[in-house]
């Protein structure tokens, strides 16, 4: 009974686990409602340094337009809130630790630190890889589309959603090594398994592409050309880190 006692004190009731949820959802709305008030005031130079890789490329003395009174007013709300957010993002991160800690053995607590290290250095990376990359050479190819009689007037509106869209698929697509690595590690897949399949993951990943981006095929092309990179890369870290035949044979016999 003393030990049903002790259990019981030390689990947490459902009502609480909702009271700390509400907590910490709290603190994450707070700390997006603040990134967002700074933001605001760097709202501005922030979507400049955005349209750098447009404006680089259009010919002198031009810009982008807005075609509705308050279609600025809106865009430089979104470009706060979006840039609040990834301000307000290590406390989102540190709260959502905190409310799944509890729960955790101690091997997958210290699991997580290089787990969130490694999603964010490979998501950065990816919308790095658009911003550098894919923006310049795809921005210059759709610009060169304009002639004498044909004018460019992108509106700032569109811009923001084209540009946010190709960062987040990206910066997701970037994360496919990491996918990789715990399914190799949890044995759902292997190396072998990855390079029979390979000619579907092509199909799969043009089709991919397609959907993620606009409906053009350079930024397919220049999607999917990462994707396969990132595949052969998945390859590889299934071989390494994957879980050798042995190692299932030992677990089987062990839960046997």
């Amino acid at each position: 009974m003393a030990t049903n006692d002790n259990d019981t004190d030390t689990k947490m009731p459902f009502t609480q686990h909702l009271e700390e949820l509400r907590h910490r959802l709290i603190v994450c709305f707070v700390a997006v409602g603040v990134g967002f008030v700074i933001c605001y005031f760097f709202a501005k130079q922030i979507f400049e340094v955005l349209m750098r890789p447009l404006l680089q490329v259009m010919p002198p003395g031009e810009g982008l337009i807005f075609t509705a009174l308050p279609e600025a007013f809106i865009t430089y709300l979104k470009v706060a809130l979006l840039a609040g957010i990834g301000l307000a993002s290590p406390v989102i991160i540190f709260q959502f630790w905190r409310f799944l800690a509890p729960g955790l053995y101690q091997r997958e607590q210290r699991a997580m630190f290089p787990i969130v290290l490694f999603s964010t250095v490979f998501f950065v990376g990816g919308a790095l890889f658009g911003y550098f990359v894919v923006f310049p050479f795809g921005f210059k190819f759709f610009i060169g589309f304009a002639s004498g009689s044909i004018r460019a007037l992108p509106s700032i509106r569109e811009y923001l959603k084209f540009a946010t869209k190709l960062l987040f698929a990206f910066g997701f697509i970037f994360e496919l090594p990491l996918f990789a690595y715990f399914l190799a590690r949890l044995g759902l897949v292997n190396a072998e398994m990855l390079r029979t399949q390979q000619k579907y993951a092509i199909l799969i990943i043009f089709m991919l592409a397609a959907i993620l981006t606009p409906p053009d095929v350079v930024t397919q092309v220049m999607m999917a050309g990462p994707l396969l990179i990132l595949y052969e890369m998945s390859i590889w870290i299934a071989k390494i880190f994957g879980k050798k035949p042995l190692d299932l044979e030992e677990e089987e016999e062990a839960s046997a």
